[in-house]
């Protein structure tokens, strides 16, 4: 049997909705899976891909585990060398799976750097596109999933909108993006939509407690997180709430010009985490913005919070980190 963990309550909606499409013949060639960060829109995309792709469906349609395709899904492992994303988190949290007809189109190493690239390249997309140009190995269909889609370059989108262009019967493409207004409005007129949203917050709330947090703790992150369960999880398992604490440290500090931005900024690209402390400085900054009625003061925080997520998405490219970080912790000083 597959060893994905289990689908949350939200992601299980998503889910359902997804696989009466599949059932009824209506779930189109290219699907936009959309959602906000760590919501689990490449789990759900998982579990979608092991049901098309079994061999022997069960009479509701789910993957009977047992046939040769299940068992090429189920089997996982990682890369001698862990194939990571930029911020350093693995590219398979579960393993790749060994199943012939799934595709992964994610972050490469750069041979150059051994980093993960900023971006998907063209070359990427054309090396996918003539290993679909081949029959599916088991017979059955083919899975395209990419990840994140927002990552994928404006050349590359050319050699994607191709693909969209030409459907094959059985072929699935599937694109996950927490922004999807980045991606080209050509692309995303030609894709079927899937929204995988937040849940209620009492049912975030009892599913970070069935992940063994305590209430108060998981309560707190929930809180900070504004109800993104995904995220909340992610920070008490780690050091996401002390993180926060310390960013909202510095960027106190930084108004009473007890630090300075340049040193901080060196501080802040030491570690992977430049991306989370910046959106826990946007944070921060509308958290200052609540309940103020002067004007002036509005906008400047209203500019804080925009330098902050400005910075953020220049993270993903190739620009210096430690002088985008700068730009976003300037206006705070």
């Amino acid at each position: 049997m597959s060893t994905l963990p289990a689908l949350a309550p939200w992601q299980q909606r998503a889910y359902a909705q997804a696989a009466d499409a599949i059932t009824a013949g209506h779930f189109g060639h290219a699907s936009l899976i959309t959602g906000p960060e760590k919501i689990g829109k490449r789990l759900l995309a998982e579990h979608l891909a092991q049901r098309v792709l079994c061999l022997a469906p069960r009479t509701d349609g789910e993957a009977c585990g047992q046939c040769k395709s299940c068992q090429l899904f189920a089997s996982r492992a990682q890369m001698d060398t862990l194939e990571v994303r930029p911020d350093g988190s693995p590219a398979h949290p579960w393993g790749r799976s060994a199943h012939p007809d799934l595709y992964f189109l994610g972050y490469e190493i750069n041979a150059k750097t051994g980093k993960p690239r900023a971006e998907i390249v063209i070359e990427q997309v054309r090396a996918l596109t003539e290993k679909l140009g081949l029959t599916a190995q088991l017979g059955g269909a083919q899975v395209v999933i990419i990840e994140p889609a927002d990552a994928v370059n404006w050349h590359a989108w050319n050699a994607v909108l191709k693909s969209l262009e030409e459907p094959q019967p059985g072929r699935y493409l599937w694109l996950l993006s927490c922004n999807p207004a980045r991606l080209p409005a050509t692309i995303r007129s030609r894709c079927q939509r899937l929204d995988v949203r937040l849940p209620p917050q009492p049912e975030a709330l009892h599913w970070l407690r069935q992940r063994g947090h305590a209430e108060a703790v998981a309560s707190e992150a929930l809180d900070a997180a504004r109800g993104h369960p995904g995220l909340a999880d992610a920070w008490v398992a780690g050091d996401g709430l002390a993180l926060r604490r310390e960013v909202f440290k510095d960027a106190q500090a930084l108004q009473h010009k007890q630090i300075e931005p340049v040193q901080t900024a060196q501080r802040w690209v030491a570690d992977v985490h430049a991306g989370e402390r910046l959106r826990h400085l946007a944070e921060f900054a509308l958290r200052e913005a609540a309940g103020l009625t002067d004007p002036a003061a509005t906008r400047r925080l209203a500019a804080r919070f925009d330098a902050a997520n400005r910075a953020r998405d220049l993270l993903r490219t190739a620009v210096r980190a430690d002088l985008t970080v700068l730009d976003a912790l300037l206006p705070w000083h």
